[in-house]
């Protein structure tokens, strides 16, 4: 295993670095204000995207740095998983970076189901312009009635019925729905009850102007509202969308489902240790230039043997990672499954073991928007929750290792 950068990986890290330091990092805090007083509270019709966001995507896209997690050279920039990880961690170190250059979800994670698994038609109507920027898209599959955990319990509805699918169902902590340039939803859903398991549901394309969808509300996560995005509940009532609007076909929608978030967990992973780099530099920051009972405050209550925990554990989680992106490139993400739940498992627990610890380092200070960490904890806990509770992961690397095990054991 060769985790070293290649050349071209060096160039795009530089270049985005660049691009972040220059740009976006000197404009975090007029975004948070002013997003703050264009988009308060959970009025999502209201919603608006402050004007100088599309000034700085216009700016990425003209200077190539744009589609980057695509690993197509000619829709994105052709970079392998492995090339693209450490560039996702220093979007990290930005929650706006990766909205400027076209790399957040669900996009992102939509863009890969459409491009590996869409039709011409479909990749003409709707991915073509997210990969533009041209409008955004969202993906339901949670609900709220069912333990989603285990997704084959989810009973929203995709019936045939002639020349059309008919949805029906309800779905939430639907990312994006709120955000004014949303225009479609990747909907998953079961078409046959009677199919094994694995093959009962299915995922179509769901315009959100399509009569019978209601979006009931925006939810807070952890008491914000993620404006202009959102996280959504959505009613779909005899929905009614064209046969060629479904994905593949009938019965494929957990085949897409794992095509889909394989790559885009190292996106999310990789982002995670970015953000934690970013806190770690705040902890150091704060530790040594906050002086209490006549010393710094690195050197009080064990914070310096903390400081050494956490490089070590941030360090590991990045080397775990770059080993799930490397399976992935060489393996493809279904022969990489132990290793992608295992930097969901740990990824996003060190981004909130490096948060917390940084927020008593901060104190008072820590609990308001005059640091970025309240949002940083809600991306850490939320990441625990929408990549899949920590439970299941645990499951999923012991399953594996008892079925390696077992299968040593023949062999003798």
């Amino acid at each position: 295993m060769d985790f070293s950068l290649s050349d071209k990986s060096c160039d795009y890290l530089s270049r985005v670095q660049e691009f972040i330091e220059q740009h976006i990092v000197p404009y975090e805090s007029d975004y948070r204000k002013e997003n703050q007083r264009l988009n308060a509270g959970p009025h999502w019709r209201e919603w608006q995207v402050p004007p100088h966001v599309a000034e700085l995507k216009a700016m990425a896209k003209k200077v190539g740095l744009w589609n980057l997690f695509l690993p197509d050279a000619e829709l994105g920039q052709g970079l392998t998983t492995l090339e693209y990880a450490p560039i996702a961690e220093c979007m990290g170190h930005s929650l706006l970076a990766p909205e400027i250059f076209n790399c957040n979800a669900p996009d992102t994670g939509n863009m890969e189901v459409l491009y590996h698994f869409g039709s011409a038609s479909q990749k003409t109507q709707w991915l073509e312009p997210l990969l533009a920027g041209d409008i955004r898209s969202v993906f339901c599959m949670t609900e709220p009635d069912v333990a989603s955990s285990d997704a084959t319990n989810m009973q929203t509805t995709i019936t045939a019925d002639g020349d059309e699918w008919v949805i029906n169902g309800r779905k939430w902590w639907s990312t994006g729905l709120g955000h004014p340039d949303a225009q479609f939803a990747i909907v998953m859903g079961l078409t046959d009850a009677d199919a094994d398991k694995h093959s009962r549901h299915s995922m179509v394309i769901v315009p959100l102007n399509t009569p019978g969808v209601y979006i009931e509300r925006m939810l807070p996560a952890l008491g914000e509202y993620d404006a202009p995005y959102g996280h959504g509940e959505v009613v779909f009532d005899d929905v009614r969308v064209p046969k060629d609007h479904i994905i593949v076909g009938p019965g494929a929608g957990f085949k897409i489902a794992q095509g889909r978030l394989g790559p885009g967990r190292i996106h999310h992973c990789m982002r995670a240790i970015g953000a934690a780099e970013r806190t770690l530099d705040m902890f150091i920051e704060r530790g040594t230039s906050r002086i209490a009972f006549g010393q710094p405050l690195l050197k009080l209550g064990g914070n310096t043997e903390r400081l050494a925990d956490l490089r070590v554990a941030i360090d590991q989680a990045r080397l775990l990672t770059l080993h799930a992106a490397w399976q992935i490139d060489k393996m493809g993400a279904m022969k990489a499954i132990k290793a992608i739940s295992s930097i969901k498992l740990v990824a996003p627990q060190v981004l909130q073991r490096v948060v917390d610890e940084t927020m008593q380092l901060y104190g008072g200070a820590a609990m308001c928007h005059d640091t970025p960490l309240p949002d940083l904890l809600a991306v850490a806990k939320s990441l625990r929750i929408a990549d899949g509770p920590d439970a299941v992961h645990r499951a999923t690397i012991a399953k594996t290792e008892v079925r390696a095990w077992q299968e040593r054991m023949n062999e003798r």
